[in-house]
């Protein structure tokens, strides 16, 4: 039996309920392809494959890949892709298939960030997304402006999805048992990003910006883009700090910096 590797961030889910329940949480329509990132022994890839008619799971531990290659090697709904999350071309896979995708999974803890930025930036061939996730980025997640846990990611996401906390697991849970609780979060594209259109790029650097530095004032934190005259259109005190202001008002400054 493979071992959990420390590289990899693995903490295997074992608990039947929870597994149970973080099934029963994903909306898969008929024929809907769904996505495992980091099936690892694959306890939650084997109940998603009694009843998803296209299950793709990728993995990047080749001991688990020969496991779930050998397990599922009769069963045409099931597709093992070797290679890295983080590198993943979802967008091809999704016209492939020609149709979006729902994407699942336990996140490595060492991964969760990054991944959820480069599932953002193919977020047109998404349909739905449930992880699990750190408490800790979960509560950063959903966070509200002047929380202490609002930031860049929460903005980041929060323009683009509803983010949605669904229950939180033990540690027990999981072999090895982490140090960390852990969450299950539904993330679901939103029709259009909240505020006004902007270049999605433009919108990412102005968050990351005002971010870089929580102490500094938006005013000393965006002063390469010579926003002052910015801030008095919109009524923004360039004195605040970035977490003050709320996903729409981020939008809506970056749009005007645009103009």
């Amino acid at each position: 039996m493979s071992r959990p590797r420390k590289r990899f961030g693995q903490h295997f889910l074992r608990d039947a309920a929870t597994i149970r329940r973080i099934v029963e949480s994903i909306r898969v329509e008929d024929r809907t392809p769904v996505v495992e990132i980091g099936p690892g022994r694959g306890a939650l890839t084997a109940p998603l494959a009694e009843y998803c008619s296209q299950l793709h799971l990728i993995e990047i531990d080749q001991d688990l890949i020969e496991l779930l290659a050998e397990r599922y090697a009769g069963n045409a709904a099931v597709t093992v892709h070797q290679g890295d999350a983080l590198e993943f071309n979802y967008a091809r896979l999704a016209q492939e298939l020609g149709s979006k995708l729902v994407v699942v999974g336990n996140l490595p803890y060492n991964i969760s960030t990054p991944l959820l930025f480069q599932l953002l930036s193919q977020l047109e061939s998404i349909r739905d997304m449930v992880f699990m996730l750190q408490r800790e980025i979960a509560e950063r997640l959903t966070a509200g402006p002047g929380d202490s846990n609002y930031g860049r990611l929460t903005v980041t996401v929060g323009r683009s999805c509803a983010v949605k906390p669904l229950f939180e697991v033990g540690p027990g849970a999981f072999y090895p048992a982490p140090k960390v609780h852990s969450s299950v979060v539904q993330f679901s594209p939103r029709r259009a990003p909240l505020g006004p259109v902007v270049q999605s790029g433009l919108f990412e650097r102005v968050v990351r910006d005002a971010f870089s530095q929580r102490r500094k004032t938006l005013r000393n934190a965006l002063k390469r883009y010579q926003a002052e005259p910015v801030f008095t259109r919109l009524g923004i005190d360039p004195q605040l700090r970035a977490e003050r202001l709320s996903i729409e008002q981020f939008a809506e400054l970056a749009a005007a910096l645009e103009d």
